[in-house]
């Protein structure tokens, strides 16, 4: 299971405080630090996740979930669990439009850490190595759309392609996300996404050898590539001291997501997990 998931969503409305805290008019004027920039922001933080053992499990585990999030000089960037995007064009419209468009690397641990898998069927399929997938990413998002002039809307999407040589294969994952202040101490936010996967994919996290099947009872199974899965969710965030745009924050997030087509009917998903999980994180921040 990607750790990346659960923290970016844990982390949505987070995400959007650098925009709010760019276009937010101050109580009082004030000067930019020396060296800082109008706009500037950054934020770092850790949560705890609930999250499947493997991508299709039904056994649950707690892993930490690092975040940090920010923008300089107009460039964004956001690492959280195990991506890290690098947003090059500058967000410097008045009209509240922020085009997007740059790097991002994940590093893929699903399977493999055997010992943080309960399922002897799955531990029997052998562990993984960590593929590191590296692509890059477009995007469009608006402030100041339905319900303020600091709610935020945004397209992504994304591909990434497996250079480690685990999978040799690309993943394809397009999003929207909508958040939107309650004050300047809260937030929420809504998020929906999908994958899909090539084939070298769909048969190093799907597939079942011969030789699996005859060491972990599990039918063979050679997927194609394809939609992967759905995914939607909710967060929020709330300041515990001064608010969102500095100080420290209580996060939080739950996202729900369903494996599809010949993922969800793979023995690793269908006889040994579940085609749907819930996946939750609670983290604090803090903004600066």
């Amino acid at each position: 299971m990607r750790i990346h998931s659960v923290a970016l969503f844990a982390a949505l409305c987070l995400i959007a405080v650098p925009a709010f805290a760019q276009d937010a008019a101050p109580e009082a004027p004030e000067a930019p630090p020396a060296g800082r920039a109008k706009g500037d922001f950054a934020m770092i933080g850790v949560g705890a996740a609930v999250l499947p053992d493997y991508e299709g499990s039904n056994d649950y585990r707690f892993a930490p979930v690092p975040l940090a999030i920010g923008k300089l000089s107009g460039f964004g960037f956001e690492f959280a669990g195990t991506r890290l995007s690098v947003d090059l064009i500058p967000d410097r419209s008045a009209s509240g439009l922020d085009f997007q468009a740059g790097p991002t690397v994940n590093v893929n641990f699903n399977r493999t850490s055997i010992g943080a898998i309960a399922d002897r069927r799955i531990k029997a399929l052998g562990a993984l190595d960590a593929a590191i997938e590296v692509g890059g990413f477009v995007g469009v998002a608006k402030t100041g759309v339905f319900t303020s002039d600091y709610d935020r809307i945004a397209f992504r999407a994304s591909y990434r392609h497996d250079v480690a040589g685990v999978s040799k294969a690309g993943v394809f994952n397009p999003s929207i996300t909508y958040m939107t202040p309650l004050s300047r101490k809260a937030m929420v936010g809504l998020f929906l996404s999908a994958t899909r996967v090539e084939k070298g994919y769909a048969t190093t996290y799907f597939g079942v050898t011969p030789a699996g099947a005859a060491a972990s009872g599990l039918a063979v199974w050679n997927p194609k590539g394809g939609w992967k899965d759905w995914t939607a969710g909710l967060g929020g965030a709330v300041s515990l001291s001064g608010d969102l745009t500095h100080g420290v924050q209580l996060f939080a997030g739950g996202t729900y997501r369903r494996l599809i087509g010949d993922f969800g009917d793979s023995p690793i998903v269908r006889t040994a997990g579940a085609r749907g999980q819930w996946l939750g994180s609670i983290g604090l921040a803090y903004s600066f």
